[in-house]
């Protein structure tokens, strides 16, 4: 699901299964010639997605992201690490570094994820009947 996660409509339909949590297993990281330009700009898009999905979908979400280097250093790839969790509202409540291997905990309580999802009920709410297009890759 590494290329999925960043699908809002990937992660809305494993959420229509039912789970409390989506897990988004990732190898991303950075280019050497493009961390100092854009790489704090790349991780924070890839944060902001999936607390995006979290919120939306009224689900926990544990992106987890590898560390270290790999490949030839002028064109290999450098792994931000920096996994973390986000509760159903978007809150990062655990987050690892971006320079170390570690094991994250989170406490997930299933009771904060009913009460998000009465309060903003996205999934109940959606409009079925107009989201046919979606299923073109182009509109004409």
């Amino acid at each position: 699901m590494c290329w999925d996660q960043w699908y809002p409509e990937a992660a809305r339909i494993a959420a229509l299964g039912g789970p409390l949590i989506l897990f988004y297993p990732t190898a991303i990281g950075w280019h050497p010639a493009e961390k100092e330009q854009y790489g704090v700009a790349q991780h924070e898009a890839w944060k902001t997605i999936q607390r995006a999905h979290a919120i939306a979908n009224g689900v926990y979400v544990a992106a987890v992201n590898r560390v270290g280097f790999e490949g030839p250093p002028e064109r290999g790839l450098e792994f931000w690490g920096a996994s973390f969790v986000a509760d159903p509202f978007g809150q990062v409540i655990a987050e690892a570094s971006h320079d170390t291997e570690e094991i994250l905990v989170a406490e997930c309580d299933p009771a904060r994820a009913e009460d998000v999802r009465r309060n903003w009920p996205f999934l109940r709410d959606r409009r079925i009947d107009a989201y046919s297009p979606i299923l073109n890759r182009f509109l004409d």
